[in-house]
C-alpha cells in the first residue's frame, strides 16, 4: 500500500458514502450557499458559549452524515477528529454525545485530510467499516484563542485570513455509491521560520508545495491526471506563493484546475482580508461544495490539500517559528 516515500495507495478504494456540512451566517452569505445541509441564523446556535456552538455544529454534521448514509450510531466503528481549541475539546466533547471509539486528531486546518486518510486506511485495511472522519472551527471562538476576542474589533493587515464557521464530516466505508478515495499522501512538517500568526498562507505555503511535489513524484503522475487540485486554508495569499514556489519545482498547474478552500468559501464582496481559513474551511467546501461537483458529474478526479499551521498560543507567545504541515487525499467518481 506504500507507494514512494509518503504515499498509500488503497487497492480496496473506500467509498465516501455521505456527508454532513454546517455553517454560520456569514458562510451562509457565500457564493456556496447551496452546498451545505445547514446554515444558521447566528454564531450562537442557542448556546451559551462559542465553544459549545463549534461542538453543536459538529455534533450536527456527523448526525446528517449517518442519517444520510441511511445507518445508526451504533453501526459507526470510529470517529476520527479534531479542531484548533485547547486540547481538541470540541471534538472530543462531540465524540462523548456520540459514544463510539474515538481517536483524536490535531493537525490544525489540515485536520480534514488527515481525518480522511487515516479513515480510508481503516476502511481499506479492513480495521473498520464505517468510519467518520470530520472536524470544525468557529470564528469567535478561534479568534479569542489564538489572537483577540473579535469583540475588540482589532485591525487585521490584508494578509490575515477570516476564520470559517462551519463543520464538515464524511463517513467512510466500503462498497456503495460515492467517491471513492484511491490514494493519500501523508505531509511532513515543514518549517520556513516564518513568526507573523497574520499571515498564515505565507507559513503554510511551502508545506502545502512540499506534500504536492511528493504526491505526483511518489505515484509517477502529473497534476494534468486531475480535474481539481484545491489546496486548504493558503487564501489568494499563500495560493500566489504556492504557484511561485511550484514553478521554481519545474511543476506549474493549470490554473484552471488549481484553486484554494480559502479563496472559493467567500465571495468578493465580502471583507475576509485574504480570505478564509479554521479547520471547517477547507473541510465544508471539501464535503459540501467539491462532493456536489464530483456526484453531478462536473468533477471526475480531484485532490484535496489541506494545509495546517501547527503553532499555539504558548509558542508564539515564546516567539517560536510557526512549523505548517499539509496532508493530501485524492478521490475519484465516475
Amino acid at each position: 500500500m506504500l507507494q514512494g516515500h509518503q504515499t498509500w495507495i488503497f487497492p480496496n478504494q473506500p467509498t465516501l458514502l455521505s456527508t454532513g456540512t454546517v455553517v454560520g451566517p456569514f458562510e451562509g452569505k457565500g457564493p456556496l450557499a447551496n452546498d451545505y445541509d445547514i446554515i444558521h441564523g447566528d454564531l450562537w446556535l442557542g448556546q451559551d458559549s462559542y465553544e459549545k456552538a463549534e461542538q453543536k455544529m459538529l455534533e450536527e454534521a456527523i448526525e446528517i452524515a449517518i442519517r444520510k448514509a441511511g445507518l445508526q450510531k451504533q453501526d459507526i466503528h470510529f470517529f476520527l477528529g479534531g479542531d484548533l481549541l485547547n486540547q481538541i475539546i470540541s471534538s472530543s466533547f462531540a465524540a462523548r454525545s456520540l459514544a463510539v471509539p474515538y481517536l483524536g486528531l490535531f493537525g490544525a486546518c489540515s485536520t480534514s485530510m488527515q481525518s480522511l486518510a487515516l479513515g480510508a486506511l481503516l476502511v481499506d485495511s479492513k480495521a473498520a467499516r464505517y468510519v467518520l472522519c470530520g472536524t470544525a472551527s468557529h470564528n469567535p471562538a478561534v479568534e479569542k484563542q489564538f489572537r483577540y476576542p473579535t469583540e475588540y474589533g482589532a485591525q487585521k493587515p490584508p494578509t490575515a485570513q477570516w476564520t470559517a464557521t462551519a463543520a464538515g464530516v464524511a463517513l467512510v466505508g466500503p462498497g456503495g455509491d460515492g467517491p471513492r478515495i484511491t490514494s493519500a499522501t501523508i505531509g511532513r512538517v515543514v518549517d520556513m521560520g516564518l513568526q507573523d500568526p497574520f499571515n498564515m498562507g505565507a507559513a503554510m505555503a511551502p508545506a502545502a508545495v512540499d506534500t504536492l511535489t511528493t504526491h505526483f513524484r511518489d505515484l509517477g503522475i502529473s497534476p494534468s491526471h486531475y480535474d481539481l487540485i484545491a489546496t486548504g486554508d493558503l487564501a489568494r495569499v499563500g495560493h500566489q506563493i504556492a504557484r511561485d514556489l511550484l514553478i521554481k519545482h519545474g511543476l506549474e498547474i493549470p490554473e484552471e484546475i488549481f484553486t484554494d478552500c480559502g479563496i472559493l468559501i467567500y465571495g468578493p464582496e465580502q471583507p475576509v482580508m485574504a480570505g478564509g481559513s479554521g479547520c471547517g474551511c477547507a473541510a465544508a467546501v471539501t464535503f459540501g461544495h467539491i462532493i456536489n461537483k464530483m456526484k453531478q458529474g462536473e468533477l471526475n478526479r480531484v485532490l484535496i490539500v489541506a494545509t495546517g499551521a501547527l503553532l499555539s498560543p504558548l509558542s508564539y507567545q515564546q516567539k517560536e517559528s510557526i512549523p505548517c504541515i499539509a496532508h493530501a487525499v485524492a478521490m475519484e467518481y465516475y
